[in-house]
């Protein structure tokens, strides 16, 4: 859903409207409310974080996090899943993750909800590698096809069962196929 303020507000003034749920993005000058998720989109959202994170974490190699607002290049962005490299992570004077992160993702992940605008979803990926993400991920699980997004690249389609995903350098000791990702919604 799109949603047009009577006047046209800044980046700066869309930061300081309260949260809505689901997330509202802002893109282009206009507040986009994400679709709510559905079963199979939440279930790999909810899978995916701790796999990234068994394999990136322990070391301080990088972090998942779900649903983070990443605010940069003039929009505000809620990716399903924002990697971010650990000397990226913004932090308060204490150590603590702080609560704004106002940079591209390392590796953007978006899964794909039925109905929800595939070509919508591919810019803010788009979008993310013009401002420094080394990788992005469209999962689409009706498909059961994940498409990989490179900076310098041309896009790959993996949908082959044994297909292993590619993954950013920081997280190359994670192997996972394609058949692992889409049979999380079978368990």
């Amino acid at each position: 859903m799109v949603q047009a303020p009577s006047q046209p507000l800044t980046l700066a003034e869309f930061l300081q409207l309260p949260e809505t749920e689901p997330a509202s993005e802002y893109i282009d000058g206009q507040i986009v409310q994400k679709p709510m998720p559905q079963g199979k989109h939440s279930l790999l959202q909810g899978e995916l974080v701790p796999i990234i994170n068994t394999v990136v974490k322990p070391d301080q190699i990088a972090r998942a996090f779900p649903e983070l607002r990443c605010s940069f290049g003039g929009r505000s962005i809620v990716p399903d899943i924002a990697v971010i490299r650990w000397e990226r992570i913004p932090r308060d004077d204490d150590g603590s993750v702080a609560n704004n992160f106002l940079t591209a993702p390392d590796w953007t992940i978006e899964i794909l909800s039925p109905g929800q605008n595939q070509t919508k979803v591919t810019k803010n990926i788009l979008h993310c590698l013009n401002h420094g993400a080394e990788l992005g991920w469209l999962i689409d699980p009706e498909e059961q096809t994940v498409l990989a997004y490179h900076p310098t690249t041309a896009t790959a389609i993996f949908d082959q069962n044994d297909e292993i995903l590619p993954v950013p350098e920081f997280a190359n000791s994670l192997q996972l196929t394609v058949e692992h990702l889409f049979n999380l919604l079978r368990e």
